[in-house]
């Protein structure tokens, strides 16, 4: 698993620290969670979706959800 707003891999330790815009969810994510790839993303006035080569688009609605 990595860090989808700084792309470091998530080993149980202490990881870098997110962007504060992140932090405050202004930000989207810029790797893919799966592999840590970077994404495409595109922010639009009412959202954004991000797509990873691998592992396909996810979009804010869904990652509102979680």
């Amino acid at each position: 698993m990595f860090d989808p707003y700084t792309g470091a891999a998530l080993d149980g330790g202490a990881g870098p620290a997110r962007p504060r815009a992140a932090q405050l969810g202004l930000e989207p994510p810029r790797f893919c969670a799966q592999c840590g790839r970077r994404m495409i993303v595109q922010i639009a006035p009412d959202g954004w979706w991000a797509r990873c080569s691998r592992h396909g688009t996810i979009d804010s609605a869904l990652h509102e959800q979680r």
